[in-house]
């Protein structure tokens, strides 16, 4: 699956999405997308250097006026009202919540990861290297979205994302749909060996996701999350390749701007 730029005209907003929605593998669903989705990038926004421009994390040192502002911004490019949108306070931790209307327009406290049935409703969570996993089950209509850096993949918040969907909505990974979005790069993640070790804990045996180089060890964060996601049964599996330390033009880095920057965002909700 492709992924197709968008940019708003009006305030430059940007995101890319996932073009040409997954049919089901198994039974009957809707012919309709099902869902809606953004991967939004830092561009369009109010805030400045080194926080420039579309900065959607409150807890970064930007200016608070600023961060409304690029809410506003963005909910306008995209059509949605700031009162349909769920966000979690991310901990890089494995706790999944289920949200529904009653939850609209609140932050849930120590989560990283979001799943709803219901419509009205847009999961927003934000990044800055760690990777942002959408899901779509088109056999029970429901989304998820989950938020991981090496941390969270090895408690295993993918894996929780798709077993708390299996009990909450029925979800069956062989129905399930995955988009993987923008992460660090595996050249620009060096880590130590105990992190290569946690990540491949969670591996089937014969995965390999880290490399030597000059006794350095890199790691393949979305490797990883592919690998994992295949083991749990999901056949539908897209990504979107893109380094955030190489393209700090359009995304945010923590590693490749030394820790002071922003957040980009990335958004999925039930509806065409």
């Amino acid at each position: 699956m492709a992924l197709q730029r968008v940019e708003d005209p009006e305030s430059g907003v940007t995101w890319y999405c996932f073009v040409d929605s997954p049919a089901p593998v198994r039974g009957n669903a809707q012919s309709s997308p099902g869902f809606r989705h953004a991967l939004i990038t830092r561009l369009g926004g109010a805030s400045q250097a080194p926080f420039a421009s579309l900065n959607l994390g409150s807890t970064v040192g930007d200016d608070q006026t600023a961060v409304e502002e690029n809410h506003r911004r963005l909910f306008s490019a995209l059509g949605l009202a700031r009162s349909g949108v769920v966000s979690p306070h991310q901990v890089h931790s494995a706790h999944v919540a289920s949200v529904g209307r009653n939850h609209r327009g609140k932050v849930i406290p120590a989560t990283d990861a979001l799943i709803t049935d219901q419509t009205g409703i847009a999961l927003l969570l934000r990044f800055a290297d760690c990777l942002p996993v959408l899901f779509y089950d088109p056999i029970h209509r429901a989304v998820g979205l989950a938020h991981a850096g090496w941390r969270g993949i090895a408690s295993g918040v993918f894996p929780a994302t798709v077993t708390q969907m299996s009990h909450a909505f029925g979800s069956d990974p062989r129905d399930l749909w995955a988009g993987i979005g923008p992460g660090i790069g595996k050249d620009h993640y060096p880590v130590s060996k105990a992190v290569v070790d946690a990540i491949h804990e969670t591996l089937p045996p014969n995965i390999h996701v880290a490399s030597q180089d000059a006794g350095q060890w890199f790691l393949d964060l979305q490797g990883a999350v592919n690998a994992q996601l295949s083991a749990l049964g999901i056949q539908r599996i897209d990504r979107a390749d893109i380094c955030t330390a190489c393209r700090t033009d359009e995304w945010y880095s923590h590693r490749a701007e030394g820790g002071k920057t922003g957040r980009f965002g990335a958004l999925i909700a039930l509806g065409g």
